[in-house]
């Protein structure tokens, strides 16, 4: 049931929410239904006998199964209404206003003050975790969603209040009175408490000195305690990345992440959307640092990831987002190697599919003119996040929307860095035939003076280097030069064989082989 990403373009709350067709007196909130009773008291017996199977398969199927059949276009009954069926359990009751806000959004156009009631039961769900005693076992599954929504929500809610132009009286005055809800500041806090609280950072440090286990159990606790407060602080660094990315604020995402080593399987892997989620904006994030080559490494193993494994995720409510975020990364896989060509780095089945989807525009992009940076402009804006401006309007001036400005932003500071890649590519292609050249010659050929081409020479060496998360120089260039006296000596840079990556296809291949040889002797 997770969305690890919407339509973000929020709807507009001045309309009611939509009143199921089939029920001509509308929705009764208070109205609990046979199988919405059991529902709650076996959920929550579960939860109190901590039997996660159980919880996960409620909470993944069941949860959906009721929702699709008496819940398409009305709310699940208010928590006053199944209160007193769950011994009126006040984490209980937490829980299961989170999964109503989240059908809600799913489903519904949230009102203003349903926007604000969800901030408030978020606020009270993580006090509890933060400053009470949860003694629970909750599925990864639906932890990773509670911090995905979370920030999903606030992403949703900057997006509807920067859409000034029509808001009612009504709506300024509520924005005015509860200027509080969804402050950026306090998202932020709370994503960063749960960090903080959970220890989680030195946990992951312990672990990798063989005195904590938290990945080797995927989060679990099989003593006896409670998985909650760790794994919402785990998840709460990928929320952390991704609302730094929709701020702009790169750097900061990445170093939020930086406990978690991407480069293995961990907790963040064991459910599909926070995989794909934290790839994702690790990815993009370092295309806009200009690491080009960590973001093409990473965009190849999901890709890749995702080709081997969508089909067994065809039946999941996360399918479509799943199949919307791989055309979202192919996207900027696609504008990655147009800037820097280092198509080696690519598996041949994930260079095959990009080939098919941007062959004939990454060609385009690649002349830099006026139709590669449309082309350049069009794969953005299709594949970057929705970037927010966190701060509240002033609701003393005109109104106006102001929910494209923080995109616009990213998408001129992102095509200025193209233009400034346009001068670059004139020079590779002379790199790329020479192994030797004169200072003299190049100049001549590019019809430019030698003062202004060791400018470009210089300048092509800054932007095919970039700086990592250490503070480290690295290159991303597949060619790289050094002048000595008036000459360039061309290096290429030859990327390490993958031994492993070609004996694993080949062990692929031939299973297939025994598979048809057998079916043969069976026939």
């Amino acid at each position: 049931m997770a969305n690890f990403d919407h339509d973000d373009a929020p709807p507009n709350s001045a309309a009611p929410p939509p009143v199921a067709s089939s029920d001509a007196l509308g929705y009764d909130p208070n109205f609990v239904p046979d199988s919405v009773k059991s529902f709650v008291v076996h959920l929550y017996r579960h939860i109190r006998e901590k039997n996660v199977y159980e919880i996960h398969q409620m909470y993944e199927t069941s949860f959906q199964t009721l929702s699709e059949r008496l819940f398409k276009d009305t709310p699940w009954p208010s928590v006053d209404a199944v209160a007193h069926y769950v011994d009126n359990d006040h984490v209980f009751c937490l829980l299961y206003r989170e999964m109503w806000f989240r059908h809600l959004y799913a489903r519904l156009s949230p009102t203003l003050k349903q926007r604000i009631d969800s901030w408030d039961n978020y606020c009270s769900l993580f006090q509890v975790v933060l400053h009470g005693v949860v003694n629970m076992q909750l599925p990864n599954q639906w932890l990773w969603d509670m911090v995905d929504e979370f920030v999903y929500q606030f992403q949703s809610f900057c997006q509807y209040r920067a859409k000034m132009k029509n808001k009612t009286e009504q709506e300024i005055a509520l924005l005015t009175q509860f200027d509080q809800a969804w402050n950026v500041y306090g998202v932020l806090n709370f994503l960063q408490a749960l960090v903080e609280k959970s220890m989680i950072v030195q946990i992951l440090e312990q672990e990798k000195e063989g005195l904590e286990q938290f990945t080797s159990t995927d989060g679990y606790d099989y003593n006896g305690g409670s998985n909650v407060l760790k794994v919402l602080g785990y998840f709460s660094m990928v929320g952390l990345l991704r609302v730094h990315c929709l701020l702009g604020d790169y750097h900061t995402g990445l170093k939020c992440l930086q406990p978690i080593d991407i480069s293995q399987q961990g907790v963040y892997t064991s459910v599909i959307g926070s995989h794909i989620t934290t790839i994702y904006h690790y990815g993009f994030a370092n295309l806009m640092l200009r690491r080009y080559v960590e973001a093409i490494r990473e965009f190849n193993k999901i890709l890749l990831y995702i080709y081997k494994t969508k089909q067994y995720h065809q039946k999941s409510p996360q399918y479509e987002q799943i199949l919307k975020k791989n055309e979202q990364m192919y996207a900027l896989l696609a504008i990655c190697l147009s800037l820097c060509p280092q198509v080696k780095l690519v598996e041949e089945t994930v260079n095959s599919q990009l080939r098919e989807k941007y062959g004939e525009k990454m060609i385009r992009m690649q002349r830099y003119d006026d139709e590669a940076f449309a082309i350049y402009d069009e794969l953005f804006s299709y594949a970057c996040p929705k970037f927010i401006t966190p701060s509240a309007p002033s609701f003393e001036e005109p109104l106006v929307n102001y929910n494209q400005d923080a995109y616009r932003l990213q998408l001129k500071l992102f095509l200025y860095e193209v233009k400034q890649q346009q001068l670059l590519s004139g020079v590779r292609t002379f790199l790329k035939v020479y192994s030797t050249i004169s200072l003299g010659k190049l100049a001549n050929y590019m019809e430019v003076d030698e003062p202004t081409l060791r400018t470009i020479l210089m300048t092509y060496k800054h932007k095919t280097h970039a700086v990592d998360g250490d503070g480290k120089i690295i290159s991303n260039a597949d060619l790289d030069f050094y002048i000595d006296d008036d000459m360039i000596h061309v290096v290429e840079s030859r990327p390490a064989k993958r031994y492993g990556d070609y004996f694993l296809r080949q062990i692929v291949k031939l299973e297939g082989v025994i598979t048809d040889v057998d079916r043969i002797k069976l026939e």
